[in-house]
């Protein structure tokens, strides 16, 4: 007899899990919380344009110029600089994507980039940089471990920054 209160506890437990997975308060599918530090692909972070080099020069992935936010408007021009210098010799160089940024007319002074070793001196896995433009960023990350470079737009972080963690100084 000790196994019937412990099959009823059992399954009364069950009863009010399910009970109250409907009182979510929320008809919007899951999905990552805004600064939750989660990394954003295309149509994971509500507000954020995303992209891939074989979208960047698609019109259609791009909302119209009048009602863009800038960060949106000059995603298209970064994701191919991006995409430029990750095919090239050198693609998992911060200073090479920093380099082709600034050349491409955007703001050095507004930019961060992570670095290209580990703490250790392994080659990174994967590099981060980005642009600050007013209140968003546009962000880029590439590296072996990730396979296409991706791009997106994000807010920017109250700290004034893009990146969160430690970034390098780019005094070149």
């Amino acid at each position: 007899m000790p196994r019937f209160p412990g099959r009823l506890f059992a399954a009364l437990t069950l009863v009010a899990v399910f009970g109250l997975a409907g009182c979510t308060g929320s008809s919007s599918a899951p999905g990552p919380v805004a600064g939750d530090g989660a990394t954003s692909t295309a149509g994971e972070t509500p507000g954020a344009e995303a992209t891939t080099p074989s979208s960047a020069g698609d019109a259609s992935s791009t909302p119209a110029a009048s009602t863009a936010s800038e960060g949106a408007q000059r995603l298209p021009l970064f994701s191919q600089t991006v995409a430029s210098v990750w095919a090239g010799p050198n693609p998992v160089s911060g200073r090479a994507y920093i380099d082709a940024l600034t050349a491409a007319g955007f703001d050095k002074a507004a930019m961060q980039v992570t670095a290209d070793e580990s703490t250790i001196g392994n080659a990174a896995e994967s590099i981060e940089f980005a642009v600050r433009l007013s209140d968003e960023c546009l962000v880029g990350q590439v590296g072996p471990s990730i396979g296409d470079p991706v791009t997106t737009v994000l807010p920017g972080l109250s700290s004034g920054g893009c990146l969160i963690g430690q970034t390098r100084a780019i005094d070149w």
